[in-house]
């Protein structure tokens, strides 16, 4: 095996892993019923881990708000659990794939973001009075 190099090889892993995402019987619901264009959005999803791991400028978007919308629209039901899954299936995804620095920097980058993540879905379910 070899390390991650390339936006082809993000794009390999983005499409391995949401492939196992989709099928999961524990968080493929809220994907496959928040996402209508798969295509695009593994589109996106590559240009945000290019980003992330190369730094190449190429994602644009709003990952929390994104987050907190389909946190609203599954009635605030997403919980440190079902980050959990996501983040063994990422892990297991690179691990399948990748090995070496960027693969070991794709897994501290995830820890990181998803607790982020899931701080911003809490921060959204706070009522305001």
């Amino acid at each position: 095996m070899r390390d991650l190099e390339n936006r082809d090889d993000i794009n390999k892993l983005v499409k391995s892993f949401y492939s196992k995402v989709r099928k999961n019987e524990e968080i493929g619901y809220f994907f496959n019923n928040s996402i209508q264009d798969w295509d695009m959005h593994l589109e996106k999803l590559t240009d945000f881990w290019e980003s992330n791991l190369f730094f190449t400028g190429s994602f644009k978007g709003n990952p929390a708000m994104a987050h907190v919308k389909v946190d609203q629209e599954h009635d605030h039901s997403i919980t440190e659990y079902h980050f959990g899954i996501w983040m063994n299936l990422w892990f297991q995804t690179i691990d399948e794939l990748f090995e070496g620095e960027m693969a070991q920097r794709l897994k501290n980058n995830a820890r990181k973001m998803s607790t982020h993540l899931f701080l911003r879905i809490y921060q959204g379910r706070q009522v305001k009075l």
